[in-house]
């Protein structure tokens, strides 16, 4: 039996891959990954856009199932605003998440991926993105494209 929570939760997911914010190729962007889950394939491109060491804009394009589309909703939303460093910890803070089911670390609209921890399968799809977003970070640091 689904609990109120568990429908809010799977409300949400459904919400952002009906309507995917921030769902275009962004530009003017300062850093760019693409990511692939070559088990279901899935695959994600992230765009971030830096002023100095903050993100002011980030999007993403791609296909995937519900969980990889909605978790690259709510990261780009989560990163806009942040530092890079920011943005680091809130990977982090997300891996523990849906690794560890450690929450806490992650804005409560992150929480609706807490479900995902039971499925190991699905920790890759809701972490693609995210490690998209990271690459690009890395690929920023070391001078690589935009």
């Amino acid at each position: 039996m689904k609990s109120d929570l568990d429908e809010l939760y799977q409300s949400v997911i459904l919400d952002h891959n009906r309507a995917p914010r921030n769902f275009r190729k962004l530009e003017d962007a300062s850093a760019h990954a693409e990511g692939r889950n070559p088990l279901c394939g899935d695959v994600y491109e992230v765009w971030l856009k830096l002023e100095g060491d903050r993100i002011v804009d980030a999007s993403f394009q791609g296909q995937g199932c519900a969980i990889s589309k909605a978790s690259a909703s709510l990261m780009t939303q989560s990163v806009k605003g942040k530092t890079v460093t920011e943005a680091r910890a809130l990977f982090d803070g997300f891996h523990a998440l849906v690794t560890e089911g450690e929450a806490g670390r992650v804005p409560a609209k992150l929480e609706v991926f807490q479900g995902v921890r039971a499925f190991p399968i699905r920790v890759k799809c809701a972490t693609l993105s995210w490690h998209a977003m990271k690459a690009a970070l890395e690929q920023r640091d070391r001078g690589i494209g935009g």
